[in-house]
């Protein structure tokens, strides 16, 4: 009986504890219950909660993998528009007009404004914008640069579809498109045109596709001004429009190339053509006659990360020497003349002795097959040196190393040393170029007597402060000749033909193992024959103008004498005399302007070297207001783009609604072909707000302990940063902290990860509730059942 009873009582008592489990497991289930109905609610209001931000996306609103950037708004992101680009050249003789098609893709449901920074060839002159809406087109106008800034942002303001082109550097360029809707396409059209290259019986031209990371020197003080009498003085930045020439990079590692680009070529040579290669792409040729060729890339697109390049060779014998080309606009004449002067005879002067310092970049930028054509390139060359020259080797990244401490004997012993040097350099840290450009013309003593002294520049030319290095070539070049190799897939070709034009060398490009011993083999010819000097154009029985470039250059063997100039007349008579030395033998040679032919777009080419001549020249103006005032003039005139004037294309009908806001992103770039991303951006970039390791005065692998600790601190301290972390858990830190080289890579899913998370911890928790509760509850039974048996004798 009185076992009955314990048993009674433990049933009752489990009974107790069963409904007050049940009680809390319910209280429990309704708490859960409230935070998904809250989560749900907040979800609910998102859209009207974040309709202030319309374009701006959390990772988990996306539904398919997608491009993100940190927007001012915390835990909220930009979705970066898409970019596809089409590329037609026509090539008429001397002159290539380029037309290049850029579609902007919003695939976000908000409205944006996309910021593209891209290449064309330095020398290029940008003439026309279209914007394409639907069936319409809007031609763009040009503007001085602040008038066009002012027209765009009020028309970005207004909701109006607006596109604006600024040049940033002659080879760097910047798009932006302001309203593009939600899914929507918006369609840019550039024009320009360009001189074709000839070197060496080769004809050629590039279009750049990528604009490889910059290595850009903080601001230090080198020269103090006390301009406004105030005692103080602010360092100088030595580069301009430091943040117009910086894009988002991908980590090829973790991200497919973007930036599709279709191109054909439609060659139309004016002689009969022999060889037709593309250097870097696979293409496909047809022949339209002896004539001209159609050049189409094989893949109907290739990503954008390295230069086009094509090369053409007259038939044999049919190499033209000479080229005379007249276009009339508004009454004035404008000439193009070119003329490849005869090989010198071999019993000219003798070589005079070479005093040659080669400097090689061996910088984070040139790691990869750059660094290998470099040292192929530069071992190449000291093996070529004769034993009464000299020559000296520096190389540098973000430190610098002058090998032989001065100019030595190139004596066997000394080119193996140097070669052995070479070979063993390897790529890494930044490009701190102007100290080894300052050593190379500064410290290696007075050329000797009866020497000609040569600087060999070996380098991608990844830099943002180009204006600091012409300027030391300028100053200190003395009778020194800079030559400037270009390496590498995407090489900087503004800094290295400028660099070679003020150093009255010559600039030759290498972009792959393949080039290595043509290419060098063109630039020891150059190096070891005397220069075409004292180069002069003269008109007789006419009026002539602005000639341009001016001065003339010095030649090197194979090159042309290249020239424009302005003439007064529409119908001109009248000689063009060109003259110049090789050595001390006198050269000359005279055209009858009267046999010129027609040409098109040479007023274009002729303002844009005008413009360069300006530039070129800047040092030598008092006025830099009336220099700048030149400049913009003659762009005006000629509806150029320049460092002064901007193209500006606005739609008259507003498409965004006023309460709709606008989010802006910099489209991304790819990183150039065979760069490396962790060389160029550091195994771990730099702090927000820093430039990645690439693009800073200091290496991040340089940084002090007080520097490593403010970037933790910085890291912690961004929720942007955190929330990113949470999107992209494979993604490595340091690809996501520096916004300027990152991208976050979303999960391919249409799940909601906040409501999984909050169903999997509710399930969770209720499991182990139950699961505890079950087994206090046969605890105390199976004690209450110890006691009854107990007492019961059992």
């Amino acid at each position: 009986m009185f076992l009955e009873d314990e048993f009674t009582i433990g049933r009752i008592r489990a009974r107790r504890i069963s409904v007050s489990l049940l009680v809390a497991i319910t209280a429990f289930a309704a708490c859960i219950a409230a935070i998904l109905g809250l989560a749900s609610a907040a979800r609910a209001e998102t859209p009207q909660a974040s309709a202030q931000f319309a374009a701006l996306v959390r990772p988990n609103d996306v539904n398919s993998g997608s491009l993100l950037f940190p927007s001012k708004e915390p835990g909220f992101y930009v979705e970066a528009p898409r970019l596809k680009t089409d590329v037609v050249i026509d090539v008429s003789g001397p002159i290539a007009r380029v037309k290049v098609t850029q579609r902007f893709q919003n695939p976000s449901q908000g409205w944006v404004e996309g910021t593209y920074v891209f290449p064309l060839p330095d020398d290029s002159a940008v003439d026309a914008l279209k914007m394409q809406i639907g069936e319409r087109f809007i031609e763009g106008q040009i503007k001085p640069r602040q008038e066009a800034r002012a027209i765009y942002e009020q028309a970005k303001a207004e909701g109006k579809k607006t596109a604006l082109l600024e040049q940033q550097r002659p080879n760097i360029f910047t798009n932006q498109v302001a309203n593009i809707g939600p899914s929507e396409t918006i369609v840019v059209q550039i024009d320009y045109q360009q001189m074709i290259h000839q070197s060496g019986g080769e004809f050629s031209l590039r279009f750049p596709m990528v604009v490889a990371p910059r290595y850009n020197p903080a601001p230090i003080v080198q020269t103090v001004e006390f301009n406004n009498g105030a005692g103080f003085a602010t360092p100088r930045d030595p580069v301009e429009n430091r943040d117009k020439i910086e894009a988002p990079v991908l980590d090829p590692r973790e991200n497919a190339r973007i930036n599709p680009v279709s191109l054909t070529v439609d060659l139309r040579a004016g002689f009969p053509l022999g060889d037709v290669k593309s250097s870097f792409h696979a293409v496909d040729v047809s022949q339209n006659g002896d004539q001209a060729r159609t050049i189409s890339l094989k893949a109907d697109t290739v990503p954008a990360d390295k230069d086009f390049e094509l090369t053409w060779k007259a038939a044999p014998g049919k190499m033209p020497s000479a080229g005379l080309f007249r276009e009339v606009i508004d009454g004035k004449a404008y000439l193009l003349a070119f003329v490849t002067p005869p090989t010198a005879p071999d019993a000219v002067t003798p070589p005079a002795k070479r005093e040659v310092v080669f400097v090689i970049d061996n910088s984070g930028s040139m790691s990869g097959p750059s660094i290998e054509q470099a040292r192929q390139s530069l071992a190449l060359a000291i093996s070529k040196l004769n034993p009464d020259d000299r020559f000296n080797v520096i190389r540098f990244d973000d430190t610098m190393t002058d090998y032989f401490k001065g100019l030595v004997a190139a004596t066997p012993d000394n080119r193996e040393k140097a070669i052995a040097y070479v070979r063993g350099l390897t790529a890494d840290g930044g490009t701190e170029m102007l100290p080894a450009l300052q050593a190379a013309l500064r410290n290696q003593g007075p050329v000797a007597s009866g020497a000609l002294r040569q600087v060999v520049f070996l380098t991608d030319g990844a830099i943002g402060n180009e204006r600091q290095l012409f300027q030391e070539i300028t100053t200190n070049r003395g009778d020194a000749r800079v030559f400037t190799v270009g390496i590498g897939s995407a090489p900087n070709t503004y800094f290295m033909t400028k660099a070679a034009e003020i150093g009255r060398g010559t600039f030759t490009a290498i972009g792959s193992t393949d080039q290595v011993a043509s290419r060098m083999g063109e630039l020891f010819a150059k190096l070891q024959n005397p220069a075409m000097t004292d180069i002069a154009a003269t008109f007789e029985g006419i009026e002539a103008e602005n000639i341009t470039p001016n001065p003339m250059p010095d030649l090197y063997s194979g090159e042309p004498v290249v020239l424009t100039a302005e003439l007064r007349e529409a119908k001109p008579a009248g000689k063009l005399q060109i003259i110049g030395k090789t050595g001390d033998q006198p050269w000359r040679v005279e055209m009858d302007i009267a046999n010129a032919a027609d040409g098109s777009g040479i007023s274009k080419l002729w303002a844009r070297r005008k413009i360069d001549d300006f530039e070129a020249r800047a040092y030598e103006r008092q006025d830099p207001a009336a220099l700048d005032k030149d400049i913009e003039t003659v762009a005006l005139a000629h509806h150029l783009v320049s460092r002064l004037t901007s193209l500006v294309a606005v739609d008259v009908t507003p498409s965004r609604p006023a309460d709709q806001p606008l989010g802006s992103a910099k489209l991304p770039l790819n990183l150039p072909d065979g760069w490396d991303f962790d060389k160029v951006f550091g195994e771990n970039a730099a702090p927000l707000g820093g430039a990645e390791r690439h693009g800073s005065a200091t290496p991040a692998g340089n940084a002090g302990p007080e520097q490593t600790a403010a970037a933790t601190q910085a890291f912690i301290a961004a929720p942007e940063i955190a929330n990113m972390m949470a999107a992209a858990p494979t993604a490595k830190a340091a690809t996501m902290i520096a916004q300027k080289s990152s991208t976050v890579n979303l999960p391919q899913t249409a799940t909601r990860a906040d409501e999984q998370i909050i169903r999997g911890l509710t399930m969770l928790l209720l499991a182990l509730t139950a699961a505890s509760g079950l087994a206090v509850w046969r605890r105390r039974l199976k004690g209450i059942i110890a006691v009854g048996a107990k007492r019961n004798g059992l």
